[in-house]
């Protein structure tokens, strides 16, 4: 016997025809005699039933959940008032003839089998789930996830074959090299006390690329970053990276707007509205208050500074910057604290606040609170103001927590997909730990060509050729505008505070392609995880991922990162010190 189709491919016009299936029996009924299987593959279930005259009547009797099974019998179907409309297979069913036990299994450590039925899944607690990652991703819900993160890629191979991309691929074993986050480091056999380093971004291979004339690269890459743990982060995760010579920065924003409609069309058939808006990051950190704005609600961020200033209210009259967010709704006192919280997390002294109640401002500042407020917010009755003063960045990003919150709390985040651009970031950002410029991207971010001459005298107003590409309200991507011409990254390395011989001794093989005739060139990296999850409507990226790391940065299914052999660390010459 040979499997003929899958379980979740039967259906009516089938009837009468002798199958061949194979699977986990993913419930087991008895009912008065009668053995009802439901047998699961990767394309869904379908009931088997099995009579008491049946020659594998035995057999179906011993049989439990997720026992491997395959089945012969013949497709038939089944009573009006028996028809399941929520399985697709639920016209039909298999009265089996034959029953083979392939596997037996033990009891799994939590139920998989409702979702297949068409029913929620029950809550498991994370951690169990990675502990018993095999057994979880026989849930549903996780093979619909990765088989959309396969429909996804195999869009994305087809678009950019049709547009002229070569994919490349680059080396996982390179030079450490300063790109934000630590390297993981990988000891050299060969040469003790040497060391490789595993790529966080193909950045540097695909810029040498455009140099040696490819013109239009693209790689499915993954990418290791060893920096501190965050709930959504992955050590170890995939990028689309691409990568384009003689563009401009629309050329680039262009093509990925098409393609990311058409892997949207592919997979999930729905029609994206182009062109994708474009925010400054100007713009979207004073309207939003983040540089990844979710532009699925409103509740925009109003400036009040000039109301406040030289006013009797002394914490805000001599600010830098107030923000003010108009709120529907009267919100109790309790909630208000817990929005503070949110506030004071990101680095604001507080949270001001008011009420509009029966015509009258109450409650919180609403005594210091000018006339003239009231008409620059339009604020109406019912309604809270709440208001946070400061540093203009740490001000703004304060307040876009808080709305972010209240768009989730107040049930204000509409449905669907929002894609958008933000451009023209700042080249430079002031590092207070440090005290010198340091890059907002990376070091090889071309500036606008109209801030050069600020580069030196004024380095914070200089723009970047780069744009952040988000998705309802996620970073999905980023790319720039490379730096093409040998003098002018020197430049930015000196600015940089990294001076001739160490930019020599860290990034001599770029300098001297650049060296060779560079194009001028751009490209754009999408973290594949996130945008994956955005789609699957997904809030963590583990859900898309097979085998994922935890918040902790650890796998426990196989118990990574995990001690090795003294042998192993001698043979690398390498030695475990014992903490102090």
């Amino acid at each position: 016997m040979r499997r003929t189709l899958y379980c979740g491919n039967l259906r009516e016009q089938l009837a009468g025809q002798r199958v061949v299936l194979e699977g986990w029996v993913n419930r087991r009924r008895d009912l008065g005699g009668l053995i009802f299987i439901d047998l699961r593959d990767r394309e869904g279930i379908v009931q088997v039933v099995v009579h008491p005259d049946s020659a594998c009547f035995a057999e179906a009797n011993q049989v439990r959940s997720e026992w491997v099974v395959r089945i012969e019998g013949v497709v038939r179907k089944r009573p009006s008032e028996q028809v399941n409309p929520k399985l697709q297979t639920g016209a039909v069913e298999v009265a089996a003839e034959v029953l083979l036990v392939l596997s037996e299994a033990r009891t799994p450590p939590f139920p998989i089998d409702a979702g297949w039925r068409g029913e929620a899944d029950q809550s498991v607690n994370e951690e169990v789930r990675l502990k018993n990652r095999v057994v979880d991703l026989r849930r549903k819900r996780l093979h619909e996830n990765l088989r959309l993160r396969h429909k996804v890629i195999a869009a994305i191979y087809r678009f950019l074959d049709e547009e002229g991309f070569i994919s490349i691929e680059t080396p996982y074993l390179t030079r450490s090299t300063p790109e934000g986050a630590r390297d993981f480091l990988v000891p050299s056999r060969l040469e003790p006390g040497h060391f490789y380093a595993l790529p966080q971004s193909p950045q540097l291979f695909k810029q040498m690329l455009m140099v040696a004339g490819y013109d239009r690269y693209f790689q499915i890459a993954r990418c290791f970053r060893d920096e501190d743990l965050r709930a959504d982060r992955q050590p170890d995760f995939t990028q689309l990276d691409l990568e384009m010579s003689f563009v401009t920065q629309d050329d680039i924003m262009e093509l990925n707007e098409r393609l990311a409609a058409y892997v949207v069309r592919e997979t999930l058939g729905v029609e994206l509205p182009l062109p994708f808006p474009r925010l400054s990051y100007a713009e979207a950190m004073n309207r939003y208050g983040s540089d990844k704005p979710d532009l699925r609600f409103g509740l925009e961020l109003s400036d009040v500074t000039e109301v406040f200033r030289g006013g009797e209210f002394r914490a805000f009259a001599a600010a830098e910057t107030v923000k003010a967010l108009v709120v529907p709704g009267l919100l109790p006192r309790k909630e208000i604290d817990e929005l503070e919280a949110i506030a004071k997390a990101k680095g604001a002294a507080g949270l001001a606040w008011a009420r509009m109640e029966n015509g009258t401002l109450t409650g919180g500042i609403s005594k210091f609170i000018p006339s003239r407020l009231l008409e620059h917010l339009a604020v109406a009755e019912g309604q809270t103001i709440l208001l946070v003063a400061g540093p203009w960045r740490k001000t703004v990003e304060c307040l876009g927590a808080v709305r972010l919150e209240l768009g989730k709390r107040l049930g204000l985040i509409e449905p669907g997909f929002k894609f958008l651009w933000v451009v023209d970031f700042p080249l430079l950002e002031w590092d207070e730990e440090g005290a010198r410029w340091t890059y907002m991207h990376h070091p090889f971010t071309s500036p606008n060509l109209e801030d050069l001459p600020l580069l030196q005298t004024d380095p914070g107003r200089v723009r970047a050729y780069a744009y952040d590409f988000v998705f309802n309200g996620s970073e999905v991507g980023g790319g720039s505008i490379r730096i093409h011409r040998r003098d002018l990254q020197e430049r930015m390395f000196a600015q940089l505070g990294i001076g001739p011989a160490e930019a020599q001794e860290k990034f001599g093989f770029l300098l001297e392609a650049l060296s060779y005739g560079a194009p001028p060139h751009g490209g754009i990296a999408w973290g594949l995880d996130r945008f994956v999850a955005n789609l699957a409507g997904e809030e963590s990226i583990r859900e898309v991922i097979a085998f994922p790391k935890n918040k902790e940065g650890k796998e426990p299914l196989t118990g990574a990162p995990a001690p090795v052999d003294e042998a192993q660390l001698k043979a690398v010459g390498l030695a475990v010190l014992e903490e102090a």
